[in-house]
């Protein structure tokens, strides 16, 4: 294990590196921080679903939680109960390469998704920067199956990967102070979905009438990190048939 001190992400044109020995360093005085690459890449984000799986299933005492990202994972811990030392011994010894994390077996959601109008206020933005129409916009996007690199910012944002280049696009110079549930979002080279109203500043071009958190519910969302989403267009009466029995789901 080798602790040091690296600069904080690389662009997203440098292709991603996959360290042979994970990297840690320290966040305050309760983070232990596990870096495994640098760069948002499938293979680096599935040694970190790899090594927190590793950590579920082997209990540590003193782990308080575990947080995983893009290409890291955060260790929370209690200092009275353990120690850095102690962690790094922990990380060295799972062994997560027999855990199996093929992509070939990654459920697929299917996230309904009506695109334009007042449900995507932005995909005209999209449109001027790629050049592309509405349709072709629709059909770029639906395209893929995206990969859920991590989820947070609020219950159930799914942090996407595999983006076609042709959709990137900046932020909104100016974010809006709430973001209607269900939107679709691009930001730079990511897409995702706002479960819950929320500020954002991510380029709206459609709505989902599924509510993605449920906090009701025992198992309050639809997918978790390792899943992949593929979004299927819809109409806006479609949209409205979907919503109204969601609602009364």
């Amino acid at each position: 294990m080798v602790f040091r001190l690296l600069p904080w992400g690389k662009s997203s044109a440098v292709a991603a590196q996959v360290y042979d020995i994970p990297v840690c360093r320290l966040v305050g005085d309760k983070g232990f921080l596990v870096e495994f690459g640098d760069g948002i890449d499938p293979l680096v984000n599935a040694k970190v679903r790899a090594m927190a799986k590793s950590l579920d299933n082997n209990p540590f005492s003193g782990i308080l939680e575990v947080i995983p990202a893009y290409r890291s994972l955060l260790l929370i811990y209690d200092p009275d109960v353990t120690d850095p030392d102690r962690l790094e011994t922990l990380v060295a010894s799972l062994d997560d390469t027999g855990i199996a994390l093929d992509d070939q077996a990654c459920r697929v959601v299917e996230i309904p998704v009506c695109y334009g109008g007042d449900f995507g206020p932005d995909i005209c933005n999209i449109q001027k920067i790629s050049g592309l129409t509405k349709e072709q916009v629709i059909q770029v996007h639906t395209a893929p199956e995206y990969l859920i690199y991590m989820v947070g910012f609020t219950p159930g944002f799914a942090f996407l990967g595999g983006l076609d280049e042709r959709l990137f696009a900046p932020r909104l110079e100016t974010p809006r102070i709430a973001v209607p549930k269900g939107s679709v979002g691009i930001a730079n080279n990511q897409t995702g979905i706002y479960p819950i109203s929320s500020p954002g500043g991510w380029q709206i071009i459609g709505r989902t009438p599924l509510n993605l958190f449920a906090p009701q519910k025992k198992d309050p969302f639809l997918y978790q990190a390792g899943d992949k989403i593929k979004f299927v267009p819809i109409s806006e009466s479609e949209y409205d048939r979907m919503a109204q029995k969601e609602t009364h789901a």
